[in-house]
């Protein structure tokens, strides 16, 4: 069977595409930099300010977005800790990321993403969302977003 290729050459870089190699890249400098850290009485300052300093780059609308996400976020669920995640602004418990924002141009998506993960109490029988998509944020969307934060570390 032959092996599709990307746009980079070899077998082995076919299996991600640029963005989302660039990701992993992201996030190996982000676990030296944590490691770095790991003895350091002000870890999760230089976090949330390695999170702010990420938000702060993002393009508007994403920008905006993000920051207020982060405010949410931050009153909703004040045990959160932000860090970063495959360059993503993220926010975690006893180091596990909950959620996490991720702006369009991260992977070239035509919206924004609000992403849960499994350590995120969302279940729901079944089936259930674990990323939605923002378009922009106005008092009913920042509504439903303080309620996925809060029940998600309920």
């Amino acid at each position: 069977m032959a092996t599709q290729k990307s746009e980079s050459t070899g077998p082995a870089s076919s299996a991600f595409n640029a963005e989302e190699r660039a990701a992993m890249k992201e996030h190996a400098t982000e676990m030296k930099k944590a490691k770095a850290r790991a003895g350091a009485a002000d870890k999760a300052a230089a976090e949330a300010a390695d999170v702010l300093a990420k938000i702060a780059a993002m393009d508007e609308p994403d920008r905006g977005m993000a920051e207020r996400l982060h405010a949410i976020v931050a009153a909703a669920a004040p045990g959160l800790a932000p860090k970063l995640w495959y360059g993503m602004p993220a926010y975690a418990r006893a180091g596990k990321v909950v959620c996490f924002f991720q702006e369009r141009k991260k992977f070239k998506t035509p919206y924004a993403t609000l992403g849960f993960s499994e350590e995120a109490n969302l279940d729901d029988g079944a089936m259930w969302p674990t990323s939605y998509a923002l378009t922009e944020l106005n008092d009913e969307v920042e509504a439903r977003i303080t309620e996925l934060v809060t029940k998600a570390v309920s």
